[in-house]
């Protein structure tokens, strides 16, 4: 296969910590015809997010959140860049902590993630509209 990009738009999502795994497997069916290889994920924002985290207990997502907000609260005193809302600079910050990329090895035509693993959009601002992904793939089909 060699190298293949695709850009991919996620639904958009209120703020929170979103399993997007399934959404973006059925944006790549590409990846089925991979051997062996690697996945590289580029969130095309910044305001938002991606991780890797639990797939199953909704309320670990929940609580990253609260804690994201304990971490970055809204409103604070020392914040200049203030004009775009009482959520952008903690959007901002959490993006910056979090990250706006990851590497999943792919395995067999599947993303080879743990069996709790998924894939997050960390969606920082209260309505962040729909963001983009730059997916990069590059692997072997024999």
């Amino acid at each position: 296969m060699g190298w293949f990009q695709k850009t991919i738009t996620l639904a958009p999502r209120p703020r929170g910590f979103h399993l997007v795994t399934e959404e973006m497997e059925r944006a790549l069916p590409e990846i089925s015809r991979l051997r062996v290889g690697m996945a590289h994920f580029f969130l095309q924002h910044t305001s938002a997010s991606l991780c890797i985290n639990e797939n199953a207990d909704p309320t670990v997502r929940a609580d990253l959140e609260a804690q994201f907000n304990l971490l970055a609260p809204e409103n604070a005193s020392h914040y200049t860049h203030t004009t775009e809302g009482p959520d952008d600079m903690p959007a901002h910050i959490k993006s910056a902590l979090i990250g706006t990329s990851l590497s999943v090895p792919v395995t067999n035509g599947r993303l080879n993630l743990g069996t709790w693993q998924g894939i997050c959009l960390c969606e920082h601002r209260d309505r962040g509209g729909a963001r983009r992904v730059v997916v990069t793939i590059e692997g072997q089909t024999e």
